[in-house]
């Protein structure tokens, strides 16, 4: 009796599960350049944000409180940069201490409202029964009211200031991520695994924690990247109506409420720089967000 030994080849994984497994972090860096043009630009742009904000007390050449009300309303040029305001403040440097104001409270607001909103729509898609249906139900009531103007209530009851903003524009994101995340989660909740933890006798917090929301952790990176930028909207609107971070800290949204409109004629750079750098913050999130959804889901990928 003669025993056959399976062929190497057919024991061996595909020669491009084995090459993607095998490539090292520069190669797959430069693989998503490669595929993702625009995706790589919002990430530059991304990085540009977060190093100007972190860099700002070097980068800045003056100080975005100081008054100088020999130099209102400079036009741009070798001195000032982007021109000052209608205080005399350089607009540069307030951009970029502004920088610092927009990825604190984009960036706070979304982990943190996203975290809360991924456990419990993981819970809830796991718990189901009533506490799924109460739970959805509240939060049909709190997704019925626009981001901005829910933020609006939450900063009349807190007040203003940075934390209060945070606070106000993290409430309206915990629903959106709770209401995304129990979808994908449903489906998991069905894989043998979960049934086995339970026979096993983990508890709820572990099965959910360290069994269910792993698993739903591509969809919600994917939410997180939206939702940077959707704060950083939030926090400029609340800040133009004066209802958000308030003065002398600079921020972009405060910057357009401070008097733009009216020089808008005589002064036009005093509204245009701070309304270029929330476009091109929001459009670097969104494009990285997409390709870093392109990037995760195998489907989108292998095309």
């Amino acid at each position: 009796m003669t025993v056959t030994t399976p062929d190497r080849a057919t024991l061996a994984p595909p020669k491009d599960e084995t090459a993607d497994l095998h490539r090292s972090p520069w190669r797959k860096v430069r693989d998503f350049i490669r595929r993702q043009p625009l995706g790589t630009v919002g990430l530059v742009i991304v990085i540009i944000m977060f190093l100007a904000g972190a860099l700002s007390p070097w980068i800045a050449p003056f100080d975005p409180e100081e008054n100088d009300f020999t130099a209102m309303m400079q036009a741009p040029g070798v001195l000032h940069w982007l021109g000052t305001d209608q205080l005399g403040r350089d607009i540069f440097s307030r951009l970029v201490y502004g920088a610092r104001t927009a990825m604190l409270v984009g960036f706070s607001a979304a982990i943190v409202g996203g975290l809360i909103g991924l456990v419990l729509g993981v819970a809830s898609a796991y718990f189901g029964g009533w506490f799924d249906l109460v739970f959805q139900r509240v939060l049909d009531v709190l997704m019925a009211f626009p981001l901005i103007i829910l933020a609006l209530a939450v900063v009349a009851v807190f007040g203003t200031g940075v934390f209060n903003v945070i606070v106000a524009i993290t409430i309206p994101l915990i629903p959106r991520c709770a209401r995304v995340v129990r979808a994908s989660a449903l489906a998991v909740r069905e894989i043998p695994y979960v049934d086995a933890a339970r026979a096993l006798g983990f508890s709820h917090a572990r099965i959910v924690l360290r069994h269910m929301v792993p698993n739903v952790v591509a969809p919600f990176l994917i939410l997180l990247s939206a939702f940077v930028g959707q704060a950083i909207l939030a926090e400029a609107s609340l800040s133009y109506l004066g209802l958000g971070v308030q003065e002398p800290v600079p921020a972009w949204g405060l910057m357009l409420q401070g008097g733009a409109e009216e020089y808008a004629t005589t002064a036009p750079w005093i509204a245009v720089f701070p309304g270029l750098a929330i476009v091109m913050a929001v459009l670097g999130i969104s494009l990285f967000g997409d390709a870093l959804r392109d990037a995760i889901d195998p489907k989108l990928r292998d095309r």
